[in-house]
C-alpha cells in the first residue's frame, strides 16, 4: 500500500476533513428541509381546520362541551373542544415549559407529528421488547387504537399554541405506554391525573376529578389505595413529559427512560 508522507499526508487529512464537513453539511441541510416541511405541513393543516370564534362563542363552547364531557366521558370530540376553548392559559404554560428545555425547543422548532404517515409502525414492531418503540406498538395493537385518531385543533387562534395542544393529543397514547396504563376507565383516570398536574389543562383536571365517579367498587378501591397516590407522585415529581422527543427514543430501553424521567412504575399488590 502506498504510504503518504510529508505534505501529501496533510493534503489527505484536508481532503478527509473536507469530505466530513460536506457530509455534515448535507445532513444539516436535510434536517432543515425536514424541519421546514413539518412546519409548513402543520401550518397548512392548522389554517384549513381553524374555525374563527370570539370570546363569547368560546365561552359558550367551553360550558357546553364541559357539560357533555362530564355526562358522557366517551365523547372525545367534546373533550377536545373543551381543551381548545378553555385551555388558553394552560397551553401558554406548556409552551413556556417547552421553550425552557433543549429537547422541548427542538420539538417546537421541528414540529414533528405522531401518525402513521410519520411513524413507521412496522419498524417499531420489529424492535426489541424492552424498547419504547416496541412497547408503543404493543399498546396500539393490544388496545386496537391508531395514532391517526387524534382530532386536529380547530378553535385555537395561535399556531404555536395550536401545535402544543396537537402535540399533547398525539403523545397521549405514548403517555399511556410509558406509565403502563390500559385504556379502561381506571387507566384513563390515572393518566389524566398525571397530565393534569403536568399540563394544567382544564379537560385533564376535569377528567381526574370527575372520572373516578364512573369507577366500579373494586376499581375504586384500587384507585384510592394504589393508583391515585402513584399518579399524584408521578405527575408532581417526574420530568415534564411534553419535553420528550419520543420519535428519537424508539430504540431506547424503557427502564433507562424511567430513570431519566424519574418515573417509578406502579406496583399493585395481587388481590
Amino acid at each position: 500500500m502506498l504510504k503518504l508522507t510529508g505534505p501529501f499526508r496533510h493534503c489527505r487529512h484536508l481532503y478527509i476533513s473536507a469530505k466530513s464537513w460536506q457530509k455534515s453539511s448535507s445532513n444539516l441541510g436535510q434536517d432543515h428541509e425536514i424541519e421546514a416541511t413539518n412546519r409548513s405541513q402543520f401550518e397548512a393543516e392548522f389554517v384549513s381546520s381553524h374555525i374563527e370564534t370570539n370570546v363569547f362563542q368560546k365561552a359558550l363552547l367551553s360550558v357546553g362541551s364541559a357539560a357533555v364531557s362530564i355526562l358522557d366521558p366517551s365523547r372525545g370530540d367534546m373533550i377536545a373542544v373543551l381543551g381548545e376553548t378553555a385551555g388558553q392559559s394552560a397551553m401558554k404554560y406548556m409552551l413556556r415549559k417547552m421553550e425552557e428545555h433543549p429537547e422541548g425547543q427542538e420539538i417546537l422548532r421541528k414540529r414533528p407529528r405522531i401518525n402513521s404517515r410519520a411513524v413507521d409502525l412496522s419498524k417499531l414492531k420489529q424492535m426489541p421488547k424492552d424498547t419504547l418503540g416496541k412497547m408503543y406498538w404493543n399498546f396500539l395493537n393490544k388496545n386496537k387504537v391508531t395514532p391517526d385518531s387524534r382530532l386536529t385543533v380547530q378553535f385555537v387562534d395561535n399556531v404555536d399554541l395550536g401545535y402544543v395542544l396537537q402535540r399533547y393529543r398525539e403523545v397521549h397514547d405514548l403517555t399511556h405506554t410509558l406509565l403502563g396504563m390500559p385504556t379502561n376507565m381506571l387507566g384513563e383516570v390515572t393518566v389524566k391525573w398525571v397530565e393534569a398536574l403536568q399540563t394544567k389543562l382544564p379537560m385533564c383536571v376535569g377528567g381526574a376529578l370527575f372520572g373516578p365517579l364512573r369507577l366500579g367498587p373494586k376499581q375504586r378501591q384500587k384507585y384510592v389505595e394504589y393508583y391515585l397516590p402513584w399518579a399524584i407522585r408521578t405527575g408532581s415529581t417526574s420530568e415534564f413529559l411534553m419535553n420528550v422527543y419520543f420519535e428519537k427514543r424508539w430504540e431506547q430501553s424503557v427502564e433507562e427512560l424511567y430513570r431519566e424521567l424519574n418515573i417509578i412504575p406502579l406496583v399493585v399488590a395481587p388481590t
